[in-house]
């Protein structure tokens, strides 16, 4: 079966098809996909796990990210690029993970890569950052998997000795960190929708305002 485009939930919202019903791929729908992200410890997170889930769904990822957290010490860069083979056998044993041999090195290799920037890792990033959509996707067939600025990011990275940061992973992280948003335009979380509902509360007289004064 197809997925559908828009799915409304039980709170009556109408969300992305991607999103499904799962409570934790809903959260991260609602509170975290499409939200610009500039911490620069969140950010070199969104590109290790980006590059885990190469080949895989996300909600995978998702479910696991408490697990990557712990194993890669929050993902604090310096610690994570003092790791070497003992800890990769180490989280090769470790179920809670996705045990990539290759994708373990990468996160540490991609740690001591970030600890050579000459410019943060969000500045960095963020300089990729497409200009605005003039309107939100309507479908899926509308967004794009791969952009000239994500093509870019990815050939900037591989540069500076970044790995598993393909082209379509890097849109994938644009996607994640808020450089664009792919919120479907019929989705309460699409830029529209949330600028109706900014104009409907700023339009709202206040109770305050409507109530008669008081006789004295």
């Amino acid at each position: 079966m197809p997925r559908p485009e828009l799915i409304r939930g039980d709170d009556a919202l109408v969300r992305c098809g991607w999103s499904g019903n799962d409570p934790e791929y809903r959260r991260y729908h609602d509170d975290e996909w499409g939200t610009p992200q500039h911490d620069p410890v969140r950010l070199f997170e969104k590109v290790c796990l980006e590059g885990f889930q190469a080949g895989l769904s996300w909600i995978t990822i998702l479910r696991r990210r408490p697990a990557f957290r712990e194993v890669f010490h929050d993902f604090d860069v310096e610690l994570v690029a003092s790791m070497g083979e003992s800890d990769v056998l180490r989280l090769l044993a470790d179920e809670r993970i996705i045990r990539h041999r290759g994708k373990i090195e990468a996160t540490i290799q991609n740690a001591r890569a970030t600890l050579e920037l000459d410019e943060p890792i969000d500045r960095l990033i963020w300089a990729f950052a497409p200009p605005a959509r003039p309107s939100a996707p309507a479908t899926f067939a509308e967004v794009p998997a791969v952009t000239p600025e994500s093509t870019a990011l990815s050939k900037e990275l591989r540069a500076r000795g970044f790995r598993f940061v393909g082209p379509t992973t890097m849109y994938a992280l644009m996607q994640a960190a808020g450089l664009v948003d792919d919120h479907l335009s019929g989705c309460f979380r699409s830029p529209a929708a949330a600028a109706a509902a900014h104009d409907s509360a700023a339009a709202r007289p206040s109770l305050e305002a409507q109530a008669p004064s008081s006789a004295l």
